[in-house]
């Protein structure tokens, strides 16, 4: 039996969609045959249009078609260096397709966070959107663009890694290599400084600086392993601690430049040499790195690269629907801030 739309009215597309049960977006695409829509709730909205007997005019077309040609970045991250990166790279890539960008600060903090991406959606209708951390991991954030049918690439997610297209580097392995060099410098007493622990990165890193020592047959000291917030003061504090402590590191690994900023602060401070006394490195390879005294062993991770590639992933989204995945090549770039252990 066929599906009849309301009062025998000529069916529109919201028929289409409320039968069909997806969004008139959804059903804007499959009219035009655009992208973002996977291949059996193409065909269902089809058989639905054949059922109700729709058909769309020209101009319904025109303006099913409508398309912003824009994207919004969702982004949030203590480090200003970070967010101009990842912004830069998105930019950039949206540049080579004149598509704009719109940046949409992420406060993880804001009782409103969820209604003020949903002001951004509605205002604004972006083609897709770019997910930064920690936006990338938000579930709240994530349902709502699935239940709205808008396309989005994930940057550095942590959680659910395999859910849908996202592009990252894998941080465990990252910090598994750095742990390992001051290992084969002859380290055995390292501190760690945890990042943020609304990050889904903080706890890779840590995985690894914990995996390394482990396959070196190094025991784990809890005291060693110290919260920070990923930045200055907190790396300051960390070190602090980690210094005082009867049996101090020989080097301290802080998984940000900016928190081992802050150890080489409390280093300089204490009359602590650095690297004589103390090894430091950090993560990311920003311009604090290259300006701190002495210059940062740090492990490199390619931001604007990372945000030029998810950028790129959200404008070519096959029909598939099936999720992709990139992953980019970190490097350990070693400075003057370490070496190994005196004596």
């Amino acid at each position: 039996m066929s599906i009849a739309s309301p009062d025998n009215a000529r069916p529109t597309i919201r028929d289409v969609a409320r039968i069909a049960g997806v969004s008139i977006k959804t059903v804007s695409r499959v009219i035009n045959d655009q992208q973002y829509v996977s291949a059996d709730k193409r065909e269902r909205i089809r058989e639905v249009m054949r059922e109700i007997g729709f058909q769309p005019s020209h101009a319904a077309r025109a303006l099913a078609g409508h398309r912003s040609h824009q994207i919004a970045l969702i982004c949030d991250n203590p480090n200003p260096w970070y967010v101009y990166e990842i912004q830069l790279g998105v930019r950039e890539r949206c540049a080579r397709d004149k598509i704009r960008m719109i940046a949409q600060p992420y406060d993880r903090a804001s009782p409103t966070l969820l209604e003020d991406i949903v002001a951004l959606l509605d205002q604004a209708n972006p083609d897709g959107l770019v997910l930064a951390p920690p936006a990338c991991d938000d579930a709240r954030v994530l349902a709502e663009l699935n239940r709205r049918d808008i396309p989005f690439v994930r940057l550095q997610p942590g959680v659910r890694i395999d859910d849908g297209p996202a592009v990252l580097i894998d941080n465990e392995r990252a910090a598994f290599d750095m742990t390992s060099h001051l290992l084969d410098l002859g380290h055995r007493r390292i501190g760690f400084i945890v990042g943020d622990r609304s990050y889904a990165a903080s706890g890779q890193r840590l995985a690894g600086y914990i995996g390394a020592l482990g396959e070196q047959a190094v025991e784990i000291d809890l005291d060693l392993i110290r919260q920070g917030q990923f930045d200055v003061a907190s790396g300051e504090a960390a070190a602090d601690a980690l210094l005082s402590l009867p049996n101090p590191p020989t080097a301290i690994f802080a998984s940000s430049d900016d928190m081992a900023a802050g150890v080489l602060a409390a280093a300089h401070r204490r009359g602590v040499r650095v690297p004589d006394a103390l090894s430091v490195a950090g993560f990311d390879d920003g311009p604090t790195a290259t300006i701190v005294w002495p210059s940062l062993t740090t492990v490199r991770q390619p931001v604007r690269a990372l945000a030029d590639a998810a950028t790129d992933m959200l404008l070519s989204l096959s029909e598939s629907g099936k999720p992709r995945q990139r992953r980019l090549k970190h490097e350990v770039i070693p400075r003057a801030s370490s070496a190994s252990p005196a004596g």
